[in-house]
């Protein structure tokens, strides 16, 4: 018996989110059903972070016990053999009896792609937010993240009442041609906190919301909170980025 710890991708679109659900198909459900039949007797797979209805993954960790007779090599083909086509694992290590893939880890990375166009593209829009009217540059508005701050007008946290202060440790947008992403690494996330920072960025960029806005949000107290959620120009609208553009990128440990 070991400790196995996988890297996972999938294509969020036909999951109802990565959390196992009763009666629903979600990533953890389908891994589990793969590591039945290998004969997996355990109670549940642990995965680094919650995804979204409709939102991938490149890089997402997974761990679990397991009694296996052959290589890592042997492992892996088994698991792609017997998962669905839209997950595959990228890579298996064997990790410490004590390991976590949520508890230890340092930081995440995730990645959000949405392109600028007034007629719709069902191509690139499994996959990214299709936005119009086009935004100006959204470069700028990333320096307004990094550091470590209340992000409660952004989110919400796993347990109610919980904490807000997140550490943002870096933040970028790049552009090519018609497309913009941003990728944001943090030491954790709250809840749907990317895909708010990417819709009122992307308000922002269409000169719907103030800038300075999305910093004083940043400034506020917790009790707050409430009134900048209200829609109106100056505060922070409630409204989400589509989750078809968000994938998470990278789970890192201290080791």
């Amino acid at each position: 018996m070991a400790r196995y710890q996988i890297i996972l991708a999938y294509d969020g679109t036909l999951f109802l989110g990565s959390q196992r659900q009763a009666a629903s198909r979600t990533v953890q459900g389908e891994l589990e059903k793969a590591l039945h039949k290998l004969g997996w007797d355990g109670q549940t797979v642990y995965l680094a972070g919650r995804t979204d209805t409709g939102t991938h993954a490149s890089g997402q960790v997974a761990a679990f016990d397991l009694d296996w007779g052959h290589g890592l090599a042997d492992l892996h083909k088994a698991l792609n053999t017997y998962l669905p086509h839209d997950m595959a694992v990228r890579e298996v290590e064997v990790a410490a009896d004590a390991f976590h893939p949520r508890f230890d880890a340092s930081s995440r990375r995730y990645r959000y792609r949405l392109f600028c166009s007034g007629v719709r593209d069902p191509l690139r829009e499994r996959y990214a937010w299709r936005v119009w009217p086009a935004v100006t540059d959204l470069a700028p508005l990333a320096s307004i993240w990094p550091g470590r701050h209340d992000f409660a007008a952004f989110g919400t946290p796993p347990r109610k009442e919980g904490n807000t202060v997140r550490t943002v440790l870096s933040a970028e947008w790049r552009n090519v041609r018609d497309e913009w992403t941003f990728d944001i690494q943090a030491d954790a996330f709250l809840y749907r906190m990317v895909r708010r920072l990417v819709y009122v960025q992307v308000a922002a960029g269409q000169g719907r919301l103030p800038a300075e806005t999305l910093v004083r949000a940043l400034e506020q107290t917790p009790g707050s909170v409430r009134e900048t959620r209200n829609e109106g120009r100056g505060r922070i609208p409630a409204s989400l980025a589509p989750a078809s553009g968000l994938t998470l990128v990278e789970v890192r440990y201290d080791r």
